[in-house]
């Protein structure tokens, strides 16, 4: 069965799928580990992590299919690709969907906004006229050729355009052929519930922690029409919580020892990462 499939057949089952954020191959070993059936790979924190640098249309499409590869090869589970906007026009799109099924992923989010992109919850988004982005989905979907990838159609016209044309676009995606639309940073539970109403699913909920949508449990969500729920940076922030807390009493202390009891064990480590098996391997092939 095509990755694709089993998120598709998921939904059916479920009727709700809540996606972590993943931005390297430990993440998405962690994420997999404690039974996530379908995780996401999310730019700003790709950017974060292998830059260093905001979600500003900084980060290269070169630097995203390096990082989803690495993520792909260790992920039993379904990987879903933010792809930003294709990195390009409808010819970038189509190379862009053929190295994602090339390395294994299972879906891709394709948005619309004007490159260099920002994230969707920062302000001064603009986005490419809707005819445009609706020959870049198409481009997309023609790509996939035999090949199967769940594309989500994005439209960040919420902020650029208003309420109004983002449902519409919302609205031309899905009937371009898109298996899901994500209508990004709603500004009020009734505005999502408004979306929901007018455009068809599967619909996506991105819930920031503190950005510009309310967030809400994946009952809610179900309740009022949203089937994809993706968490994207909640496992960042609170890594960058770790780490700096890590660094100040190390700088502090000259020692971690304050904080042995909030970190991982060296044998629970190891057994995420797999070390008992490179030992086994290690054994039948010693010469």
């Amino acid at each position: 069965m095509h990755k694709a499939e089993r998120i598709r057949n998921l939904l059916k089952e479920k009727g709700v799928l809540v996606m972590p954020g993943v931005y390297d191959a430990l993440s998405a070993k962690i994420a997999a580990g404690v039974g996530f059936e379908v995780i996401f790979i999310t730019g700003y924190s790709l950017s974060a992590t292998l830059l260093g640098e905001p979600d500003f249309g900084i980060l290269t499409q070169t630097e995203m299919l390096a990082a989803a590869q690495r993520i792909c090869s260790v992920a039993p589970t379904p990987v879903i690709v933010d792809a930003d906007t294709g990195y390009g026009n409808a010819i970038n799109v189509i190379r862009t969907v053929k190295e994602l099924i090339r390395i294994g992923a299972a879906g891709m989010f394709l948005e619309d906004q004007v490159w260099p992109k920002r994230c969707g919850h920062m302000k001064g988004k603009q986005v490419i006229p809707l005819e445009e982005q609706l020959k870049k989905l198409r481009a997309a979907m023609e790509a996939r050729e035999s090949n199967d990838l769940y594309i989500v159609a994005r439209t960040d016209a919420r902020q650029a355009l208003g309420l109004k044309d983002a449902i519409k676009r919302g609205i031309a995606f899905k009937e371009a052929g898109a298996d899901a639309i994500f209508i990004e940073a709603p500004e009020s539970k009734e505005e999502m519930w408004e979306i929901a109403r007018n455009v068809p699913g599967p619909l996506v909920a991105n819930m920031i922690e503190r950005g510009v949508t309310p967030l809400m449990g994946p009952g809610e969500l179900k309740e009022h029409g949203y089937q994809l729920v993706v968490w994207p940076l909640g496992p960042l922030y609170a890594s960058a919580k770790a780490l700096r807390e890590v660094y100040m009493t190390l700088r502090e202390h000259g020692t971690t020892q304050p904080l042995l009891d909030r970190l991982i064990s060296f044998d629970d480590f190891n057994s995420i990462v797999g070390l008992d098996e490179k030992y086994a391997l290690d054994t039948k092939y010693r010469s």
